[in-house]
């Protein structure tokens, strides 16, 4: 099957050959804790779940924050398929330039077990909106200067005081929500 990998610390972009197996995705990785991300129109995302932890270079496809390595495939209704983006064009969507605030807030999070993609609830209206750490970064990283400094001064207090860093982004992510209603 024709993928293709993105990988943040050479800034390559290769096409590979793999042989979908139940295991492929974890060899891919060397790991068994592996997100998987749909931002791609017909595409699957695969990243490694640990690489926050063990602070692998970043990218942002499009953008979607990815860390450490990349697998992409191509996904047709519920089956795995060829990768239809080609590289060339693939490489168009992958930047390299990471503003401080990811880097910083990055650096930070990389203490914790958080996964930056794994949903969680906030309400806006009532109704249940599913968000994730991932899309806090994101949102805060558009803020002015102030907003930033604050999300990082109390992220950084957090992390000090030994509170749940998870209930801390899902409080920041209802902060946005109601910021912008």
């Amino acid at each position: 099957m024709k993928a293709l990998s993105i990988h943040p610390s050479s800034k390559e972009i290769k096409e590979i050959e793999i042989e979908m197996k139940a295991n492929s995705v974890y060899s891919f990785f060397n790991s068994i804790l592996i997100d998987e991300i749909e931002t791609l129109k017909d595409h699957l995302i695969f990243t490694d779940a640990n690489a926050l932890s063990q602070h692998k270079d970043v990218c942002f496809l499009g953008e979607q924050l990815l860390v450490g390595d990349a697998l992409l495939i191509g996904k047709n209704a519920m089956e795995e398929v060829d990768a239809t983006i080609p590289a060339t064009e693939l490489k168009k969507l992958v930047s390299h330039d990471v503003p401080q605030f990811y880097k910083d807030a990055l650096s930070l999070l990389s203490r914790t077990d958080i996964n930056l993609y794994r949903a969680f609830t906030v309400l806006q209206g009532g109704e249940k909106l599913p968000l994730n750490c991932e899309w806090v970064l994101y949102t805060f990283n558009i803020a002015d200067e102030r907003t930033k400094e604050y999300f990082l001064t109390e992220l950084q207090k957090a992390l000090d005081d030994e509170k749940s860093v998870e209930e801390y982004v899902q409080k920041m992510a209802q902060l946005a929500i109601n910021a912008g209603s």
